[in-house]
């Protein structure tokens, strides 16, 4: 059994990071502003909410700001701050190591150090890089080195390369389940998942409108240059592929995903503190009132996650 939820979306804001930030972070969540954000307030959440452990990672915009020498320095005082959170709190936290994305060589490096040294449970990685997405060729290394090792690539969506088209929407609320969309579908037709199948994928917020457009994307396999990069199929491929709850356990969202994949690629993630602990607390009561049995509801808040990343989180079950 596992001792309550297990959260794979759990954002951290390390002091440093947003200090090394400052005014380039770009406005945060629903309401622009920056979430107030401890380990202490974090358990303290997560303690009236029910979660056990919480998979952390760095959220958008990353760490890459055009400076290579900054985004390494950045990804690796962002992954030692995360891998001290776990030894500060055994139990209750493992993490998503960060990349210096773009920067290929520096990525790999930090790859093996996060994962071998820090005990990373896998990486976090975001839809786009200077509006270059994942299943652009110049990537292809970091997904060898990943499937090789069997590791997790949590995908979170950041701001696309253009202007927010409807400038009084926040980014976040459209844009960056859109930004999704687009990464999956890169990565789809890029033939990524076809021959990288060792590598596993989760995607934030039920898929962003993949599972709505599912049919839809997979019409393009018409064309013989999109067949080649399937050969199992466009559903084959999506079917294999995680995703977790944050802002989506309700019917809309939650009835297409469970017609795209199984119950068990399916894991409880909160968002939070960017979605803030309201919404926490309602993706919980959610997945309560979608009419899941109680083996499907125990496995997307817990076992699933177990399943997956059970040596990194044993310390929690």
């Amino acid at each position: 059994m596992t001792i309550g939820v297990i959260d794979i979306h759990h954002h951290i804001l390390p002091p440093d990071y947003l200090a090394t930030l400052g005014e380039r972070l770009p406005p945060q969540g629903l309401f622009g502003v920056a979430p107030v954000w401890s380990p202490k307030l974090a358990i303290e959440a997560m303690d009236r909410n029910g979660i056990g452990v919480a998979v952390t990672s760095i959220s958008a915009p990353g760490v890459w700001f055009g400076d290579i020498t900054e985004a390494a320095g950045l990804a690796r005082d962002c992954n030692e701050y995360a891998a001290q959170m776990v030894r500060d709190y055994p139990g209750r936290f493992g993490f998503f190591a960060t990349l210096p994305l773009p920067a290929i060589g520096e990525s790999l490096r930090e790859i093996e150090y996060a994962l071998d040294t820090l005990g990373a449970a896998g990486v976090v990685l975001m839809t786009n890089y200077d509006g270059r997405y994942l299943g652009e060729i110049e990537f292809l290394p970091v997904f060898e080195e990943l499937h090789g090792r069997k590791a997790a690539a949590f995908v979170h969506p950041t701001a696309g390369p253009y202007e927010n088209p409807l400038p009084t929407i926040p980014v976040p609320s459209l844009e960056f389940p859109f930004e999704t969309t687009r990464t999956i579908t890169s990565l789809l037709y890029s033939g990524t998942f076809a021959r990288r199948h060792g590598a596993r994928f989760i995607f934030c917020h039920a898929g962003g409108a993949v599972p709505f457009l599912a049919q839809r994307i997979g019409r393009l396999t018409a064309r013989p240059e999109f067949k080649q990069a399937v050969p199992d199929g466009v559903l084959s491929e999506l079917g294999r592929l995680y995703f977790d709850t944050a802002l989506s356990a309700n019917r809309f969202a939650f009835d297409p995903l469970l017609r795209l994949v199984p119950i068990s690629n399916v894991m409880f993630g909160s968002d939070y503190p960017h979605a803030g602990e309201p919404t926490l607390t309602a993706t919980l009561k959610g997945l309560e009132e979608l009419g899941l049995t109680p083996s499907d509801l125990r496995a997307v808040k817990a076992s699933n996650a177990t399943t997956l990343f059970g040596q990194f989180l044993r310390k929690s079950v």
